[in-house]
């Protein structure tokens, strides 16, 4: 990237990070999370800017936080779920305020798309009493994180900047140039024990000002330009924000809108003169019903919720449907917005040649009840591996098999994690089963990478965000050093000895660590053999499909291996009872 004036196709989380350098941002941590993921790969190609991943989100959030009191603009990344990880110091930040502006940066997951859960994070902004900003667009995107920075500054708080999955995600055009803001200030790092030490004495100050802080932000809100009223033709109003305004606009366009860019606080009293303007006003926004609430709380008379839904993503359909619930578009069959018509199946699945796929087979052939994590082996639980029983949260599978070790003695115990995962909050699970004398077996995948959100380093990768090289911390030596005895390390893809030290581990009443080591398949490019083939020797048993490879088929009741798929990683021809029924070419 350089100085010219641009004007190009890029997507939310590409503005986001434009907004934050032309912003005077210089420091970025976080945590990679669909849908947010790509935000610091884009932030850091800019010159003279420090962008660096943490090993969990409330990490990320306390070095942002950390280089905003010595002086720096700064911004954490995450996606929603990251948040409660982070709540911790973002509670606290609100008292102890910033030096220079402190952003953060999360991304909510409506619909699901690769998410746990489907979490509202406008909540966190008035648990927390902080601002939040929600662009419509990826110009909003670039103009909002700016404007976040000043903000932040301006009531000595850091701004939450919300987006979604199709704001992070969708392309726009977008005229830009990478100039910073001219008026760049500078912040002495101060040493403030009142600010920044919240020992009780010091937070109940502080907790009076914030407070205060939020009764002149109400009034700011109902003051600021990025809370806009957009006059139509008809007689009716609609109260939105974020991507849902899209929707609105294009199946509406004669309507009065009040576009909501500041979301916490409202802008209630702007907004109840706005009502008062027209004869109906219809809020419309993805999830929970967080400002049709704010405004109902204070009297202004709105609807909402009763027409649209408060789960999954909206599109224009689902909007379409509620304006004609509501009696603002009339029904119309004959406009028909997206074809009515099934979609074929495609359910996920793990890559061909993922290094996952075996400790899953044996795992469900030895038929153990193993609690399971967040990461690509989460597939792992679906037919026909069938060999995950739960998944709740980052790190939660070590801590539940503790519970479950404990107070059982029916079924033997397996937890599996993912290497990114482990050092996300495997390792205080990891002390816990130790100091507690869990009987547990405990597997960690490590494919020194983080593969699910598109292969971000991690602590066992041996290089960082911008590339440089360190020694990769070896999860082995880390589960020695605490005092576990019994650790092993296997290489996934040697099916059988895999197999028997799994047998061998969850059979023997003591805590193991075994370290499953292979590879991502894809990073940092494909890694790819010669291709297997199914030869006449095969006797249709279908053994072979029980592993969920997408390069076997089954066709005339013959095995079929498709040799662009195939990378040759040998599983199938491990589990295969017939010898010679498939070769290496």
């Amino acid at each position: 990237m350089d100085d010219r004036t641009t004007k190009a196709i890029i997507s939310g989380n590409e503005a986001v990070a434009i907004g934050a350098y032309k912003g005077n941002a210089h420091f970025a941590s976080g945590y990679p999370g669909t849908p947010s993921s790509e935000i610091l790969d884009y932030f850091k190609q800019f010159k003279d800017v420090i962008a660096q991943w943490a090993s969990n989100e409330k990490s990320g959030l306390e070095a942002a936080l950390g280089a905003s009191i010595a002086g720096t603009r700064s911004f954490a990344t995450m996606k929603h779920v990251g948040l409660n990880v982070a709540a911790d110091p973002l509670m606290t930040s609100a008292y102890t305020g910033v030096n220079a502006g402190l952003v953060v940066v999360t991304a909510d997951d409506p619909g699901m798309h690769s998410s746990q859960n489907e979490q509202d994070n406008r909540y966190y902004a008035k648990f927390a009493k902080l601002p939040m900003l929600e662009p419509s667009n990826e110009y909003e995107a670039m103009a909002f994180m700016q404007y976040a920075f000043v903000l932040s500054e301006k009531f000595d708080l850091p701004s939450i900047m919300r987006l979604t999955t199709r704001i992070s995600h969708s392309l726009g055009i977008v005229k830009y140039d990478t100039r910073r803001l001219d008026n760049e200030k500078i912040f002495k790092m101060k040493k403030d024990f009142q600010k920044y030490v919240m020992i009780p004495s010091n937070a109940i100050k502080k907790h009076k000002s914030l407070l205060k802080k939020i009764e002149e932000l109400e009034i700011y809100s109902n003051e600021s330009p990025i809370n806009r009223i957009i006059k139509g033709r008809s007689s009716v109003g609609i109260i939105t924000s974020g991507v849902s305004y899209n929707y609105a606009k294009e199946l509406l366009p004669d309507a009065h809108f009040f576009k909501v860019g500041l979301t916490y606080p409202m802008p209630v009293e702007k907004i109840k003169n706005f009502v008062e303007s027209v004869d109906r006003a219809v809020v419309i926004e993805e999830l929970e019903p967080f400002m049709e609430e704010e405004l109902k709380i204070a009297g202004v008379k709105v609807e909402g919720k009763k027409y649209f839904p408060t789960d999954g993503e909206l599109n224009l359909d689902i909007v379409k449907n509620g304006l004609e619930k509501c009696g603002f578009l009339k029904k119309d069959k004959s406009k028909v917005i997206f074809e009515d018509f099934e979609l074929p199946k495609r359910p996920p699945a793990l890559c061909p040649g993922c290094p996952h796929r075996p400790v899953f087979d044996i795992l469900h052939s030895l038929k153990p009840y193993v609690t399971g994590d967040i990461g690509c082996y989460t597939l792992g639980a679906i037919a026909p591996l069938s060999a995950m029983h739960t998944t709740v949260c980052m790190g939660a599978s070590i801590s539940m098999g503790i519970g479950a070790s404990k107070v059982q003695d029916d079924e033997k115990i397996v937890s599996i994690i993912g290497d990114s995962t482990f050092f996300h909050t495997g390792i205080q699970p990891l002390v816990d089963a130790y100091m507690n004398n869990a009987k547990l077996t405990i597997i960690i995948l490590d494919n020194r990478i983080t593969a699910m959100t598109g292969g971000q380093p991690n602590p066992s990768s041996g290089f960082n965000l911008n590339n440089k090289k360190f020694e990769p911390v070896k999860i082995a030596s880390l589960a020695r050093t605490i005092g576990i005895k019994r650790v092993f390390e296997v290489d996934q893809y040697n099916y059988e000895e895999t197999k028997r030290i799994i047998e061998r581990e969850i059979n023997i009443d003591e805590l193991s660590v075994i370290v499953a080591l292979r590879p991502c398949v894809l990073s940092p490019k494909k890694i790819k053999d010669e291709p297997l083939v199914v030869t006449d020797k095969c006797i249709g048993c279908k053994r072979c499909l029980r592993i969920a490879c997408p390069a076997i088929d089954f066709v005339n009741n013959k095995a079929v291996i498709d040799a662009d798929l195939c990378t040759g990683c040998n599983v199938c021809k491990s589990v295969c009872p017939v010898e010679g029924a498939i070769i290496n070419v």
